[in-house]
């Protein structure tokens, strides 16, 4: 299942999988990998310079991440062009929820942020709660 949204034309999609053989649940060690693609779709370069991410597990424990670019780099997007990494988050439960948004800047300086949707991170085997 895809996640997106679009802010200011850049579009964010993401793609997360459970990776059982990365995981152990008996030992509450479950391992989620995510593919995210962003698109600028708009007229103006842009370059990702920050990330922040809210990660809320099973329970309702929350870890924020953030940090500057993304798998270690600063990408310059011009109109048309896409960017694509995979990462990961690992979970004491067998299900979660990441959020968040990229700190941008346009080629002009104008500094704005570009949402990250909500998605879900569940195994096979979830018993999915709302918390």
């Amino acid at each position: 299942m895809s996640y997106v949204t679009v802010t200011r034309q850049i579009e964010v999609r993401v793609e997360p999988h459970y990776l059982a053989d990365q995981s152990d649940p008996s030992a509450g060690r479950f391992f989620f990998a995510y593919r995210v693609d962003i698109t600028n779709q708009s007229q103006a370069s842009v370059q990702i310079r920050t990330r922040f991410w809210h990660i809320t597990d099973g329970n309702g424990r929350v870890e924020v991440v953030e940090g500057p670019g993304v798998v270690g780099e600063e990408p310059i997007l011009h109109p048309g062009e896409s960017f694509g990494y995979t990462s990961g988050c690992p979970l004491e439960t067998p299900h979660g929820v990441m959020v968040g948004h990229y700190g941008v800047e346009a080629l002009d300086g104008t500094r704005f942020t570009i949402a990250i949707p909500a998605f879900s991170l569940d195994t096979p085997f979830a018993v999915r709660t709302l918390n």
